[in-house]
């Protein structure tokens, strides 16, 4: 993990990139840039599938950013081994992302980087997985928001308490 007072890499994933992980991106931009932080991070996302590779997030994701001051402009990526050593932090989404990623290494360290992003969620301590609203509606993508804002709280508060930032 980042011990100094250099940039802080994360690097949110979800499944196809497009829903929970371009939001999760956004969202967090939206903090840093509130809270005057934006230079101490490098944040990006990805996908563990190559689905939508090239693709702008889903029309809902966009909406619930744009409800949140921010605009989503990411294309959709797939993760690569290679981010292991790029990244601080890799947040997933959920337990398949994890194991997704982790079987893509047997390095300590690198599995060592990679969280459960909604065990950052104070309010509801015993849930890990940030819901996929991808068959859902708008209020779904609503609710997958209001858990990534809570999530970026915890993880900011984490930080903090870990002297990272």
């Amino acid at each position: 993990m980042n011990t100094d007072y250099s940039q802080i890499k994360v690097l949110f994933v979800c499944t196809g990139n497009i829903c929970r992980s371009p939001l999760a991106e956004g969202l967090f931009n939206a903090y840093l840039q509130q809270h005057n932080l934006s230079t101490r991070f490098i944040v990006d996302s990805a996908g563990t599938s190559s689905y939508h590779i090239d693709d702008l997030a889903d029309r809902r994701a966009r909406e619930v950013a744009k409800q949140n001051g921010t605009l989503l402009t990411h294309r959709a990526r797939q993760f690569l081994p290679h981010d292991f050593d790029k990244f601080d932090y890799i947040l997933v989404m959920d337990h398949l992302n994890y194991d997704a990623i982790a079987s893509q290494t047997d390095n300590q360290q690198h599995l060592d980087k990679v969280l459960l992003f909604r065990s950052f969620d104070n309010e509801n301590p015993d849930a890990y997985e940030v819901p996929d609203p991808y068959y859902g509606g708008l209020s779904d993508f609503v609710e997958v928001g209001e858990i990534l804002n809570r999530s970026i709280e915890g993880f900011i508060t984490f930080l903090r308490e870990n002297r990272y930032l």
